[in-house]
């Protein structure tokens, strides 16, 4: 399957686009609204709107740099792929970049947004805050330009540009979000994906990461909704002991994001959602953007 979005993301779940696109037939929920109030890479909504499999996805994120990314991709297209057109992709271009983010707050909207876009393609992962490709001495095996393909990132843009009207996005605190804004959506025509920042590392991955106790306030407002939703964690005792009588599905993945490892993580679903696609077989899947593969239990 196509990869549509155009951010590399820590823990990012478009591999999965194509268990998301069964998950929603399974539950009558062609031509809905899907919603991820972590957004983040966005690449299971982005690959669910591009195949016509739902009708509108609401991006929130409470990140303002990664909001301005998808603010500038919903408002900016043309813009941002002027920008990527003409800007040059080299340690001098980064540090300029890199001031937009310690700055953030501040920033207008569209120089933030463009330079979310360019950190997260020019730094290892993704990771905004991590370091760049190469060194800043460029003498490592991959330089600062490896994942600025240009052509395809354009491409991305201008084919989530024309779908402008059917992308809703906000900057909110998540639980927030979900107690309060979620509630203009018909339950009975909306899928969650709600994929935290990860209980271990999260502080080494994400610019927003979570303490025990949010993720602990988190659950209380996630087992408290009426809508349809899925949940996706790392594979940790804390997580399982937060969610208590839920018994969750496990997954093993092979990623590249923080370090080469084989991981597992695990999906909650919500007691309204038709789940059983998920334990009957073993379905593997393989990411095209960072050749990673899962494999769902």
């Amino acid at each position: 399957m196509a990869y549509h979005s155009p951010l590399r993301y820590p823990g990012g779940k478009g591999k999965l686009s194509g268990y998301f696109e069964s998950l929603v037939s399974a539950n009558g929920l062609d031509g809905g609204t899907y919603v991820e109030p972590f957004a983040g890479g966005a690449g299971v909504a982005t690959s669910l709107l591009a195949g016509g499999k739902v009708s509108k996805i609401v991006l929130n994120d409470a990140d303002r740099s990664i909001y301005a990314l998808w603010y500038s991709v919903k408002h900016y297209g043309n813009e941002l792929i002027e920008a990527i057109d003409s800007i040059n992709v080299n340690i001098d271009e980064w540090k300029k970049q890199r001031e937009f983010q310690r700055n953030k707050e501040n920033e207008d909207i569209f120089d933030l947004g463009f330079s979310t876009l360019y950190m997260n393609r020019t730094n290892r992962s993704g990771i905004l805050n991590g370091g760049v490709i190469g060194g800043l001495d460029q003498k490592g095996k991959y330089k600062i330009d490896a994942r600025f393909n240009k052509k395809a990132l354009k491409a991305r843009i201008a084919a989530l540009s024309k779908l402008s009207d059917s992308i809703e996005v906000s900057c909110k605190d998540a639980s927030k979000f979900l107690a309060e804004d979620l509630n203009e959506y018909d339950k009975d025509a909306t899928l969650v994906y709600i994929d935290p920042p990860y209980f271990d590392k999260g502080s080494s991955l994400y610019m927003n990461h979570y303490s025990a106790e949010d993720h602990e306030d988190l659950a209380k407002v996630i087992l408290g909704l009426r809508h349809k939703w899925v949940l996706s964690y790392d594979d940790v005792p804390e997580i399982v002991n937060i969610y208590g009588d839920i018994v969750p599905q496990r997954f093993t993945l092979k990623y590249s994001s923080y370090e080469r490892k084989i991981g597992k993580e695990l999906f909650f679903f919500s007691d309204n959602l038709n789940s059983d696609l998920c334990g009957c077989n073993s379905k593997a899947v393989t990411g095209l953007d960072y050749g990673d593969s899962i494999c769902i239990e």
